[in-house]
This record gives C-alpha cells, sequence and structure tokens, in this order.
C-alpha cells in the first residue's frame, strides 16, 4: 500500500469515527420535566421523573399497588421505586426534584434518554395525605423540540386507609408517620376522590380538584 493509500484509508477510518461519535451523541436526547403544583394547600414531595422505552409502568389502575409505589405515595420515600427502576434494562435515567414543591411552584427536573428511551414516568406524594400521589405512566415524549404538556389528577395508591388523621400523615402539616403498608385501604389504585374533612384536616382548605399538576416535556439535544 503506497502513502496515498494508507492516507485515505486513515482518513476513511477517521470520518467513520466522527460518524459514528456524532451518531451516538444524536440519539443521547435530555429531556426537560417541568412539574407546576395546581393546587391551593397541597404540596408535592420530592418527584421522581424516568427515561425509558415501552413497557415499563409505575402501576395499572384497578390493580394493586407494588410496595416500592406505597412506599412513595405513603410517605414521599422515592428510594424503592428508584431502585426498582434502576434495575429494569429498559430504564435509561432516573432522577428526582429534591425537594418539596409548594401549591403554584414549578420545578424542571432533566433526565437521559440514551438508546431509544422515548417514554417518561413521574410520580410524587402528596401531603397531607395518606396515599395520593400524581403520576405520568409511561407517555410518549416529544419528538421535536416544542414542549408536550400534559395534566395528572391526583390518584389512590389504596394501600392506606383514608383516615386523614395527622398521626398517619407526614410532613410539615401533620408530622406524622408515612408509610403503612399492610394496614389495609381499598387495595388498589384508583383516581383519589380528594379530602372530606373526616379526620383531622379542613376539607375547605385542603381538598382539590382534579387535575392537580401540570407537567410539561421538552428535548434538548
Amino acid at each position: 500500500m503506497n502513502k496515498y493509500s494508507k492516507f485515505m484509508t486513515g482518513m476513511l477510518a477517521g470520518c467513520g469515527l466522527m460518524m459514528s461519535s456524532a451518531a451516538a451523541f444524536a440519539s443521547d436526547n435530555v429531556y426537560e420535566v417541568t412539574i407546576t403544583n395546581l393546587t391551593r394547600s397541597q404540596t408535592f414531595t420530592p418527584i421522581l421523573v424516568s427515561s425509558h422505552r415501552a413497557g415499563v409502568s409505575l402501576f395499572e389502575l384497578g390493580s394493586p399497588a407494588s410496595d416500592e409505589l406505597a412506599a412513595l405515595a405513603e410517605g414521599g420515600d422515592v428510594a424503592p421505586m428508584t431502585a426498582l427502576l434502576s434495575s429494569n434494562h429498559k430504564v435509561k435515567d432516573v432522577a428526582n426534584s429534591g425537594g418539596l414543591l409548594a401549591p403554584g411552584a414549578s420545578v424542571t427536573v432533566s433526565v437521559s434518554a440514551k438508546h431509544g428511551a422515548r417514554y417518561i414516568s413521574v410520580a410524587s406524594m402528596l401531603i397531607p395525605t395518606n396515599d395520593a400521589f400524581l403520576s405520568l405512566n409511561g407517555v410518549r415524549a416529544p419528538r421535536g423540540h416544542h414542549a408536550k404538556t400534559y395534566y395528572s389528577p391526583a390518584y389512590d395508591a389504596g394501600s392506606e386507609p383514608n383516615d386523614e388523621l395527622c398521626i398517619s400523615m407526614p410532613g410539615p402539616v401533620c408530622g406524622g408517620q408515612g408509610g403503612s403498608p399492610g394496614t389495609g385501604g381499598e387495595g388498589y389504585v384508583f383516581v383519589h376522590t380528594g379530602i372530606h374533612g373526616i379526620g383531622d384536616l379542613d376539607a375547605s382548605i385542603y381538598d382539590w380538584r382534579n387535575p392537580v399538576a401540570k407537567i410539561s416535556i421538552r428535548r434538548i439535544d
């Protein structure tokens, strides 16, 4: 092989490497997920956001909540759900907002979307409640750069009785204990019916009308 042939071979190999790197970079998108609290008096616990392929679900309406979902919905604990999602090969990234989100406030959480992860899931507990949570359950993320907006109702995990007693509701309002698996409840996930004032909470203050959260997803490169 002469010097010219060697030079051309090296150039072609270099171009191939550059094209492969560019393709890999192009497929490594990031999604910015912005959550706005639409309630009057409910606070959102740290908000979990995940990017994944099709076939990942946080819950199924009408079916029992997983232990991981119950931990999130009863106590705002995102660690068990984070561990469960992270162990799934279809899940590409899991992050959370790291703090409470007050009524009327917004927060943005970014997740990577490598290797065809085109679906987004979101979950967070509402406090003060027994086991209410908001969620996007595997929605398709936007292909382009225009934001796609969803609205989440409040769901009931059905894993804890809705006694509305402060002793069983965590957070700054009540300061009770979260997380009480095995203590009853409806036994399946459904759309929450709100605060009724049967315990320690004033329904005129802490009740809500769905939706409870506005969630916008925007792709950035």
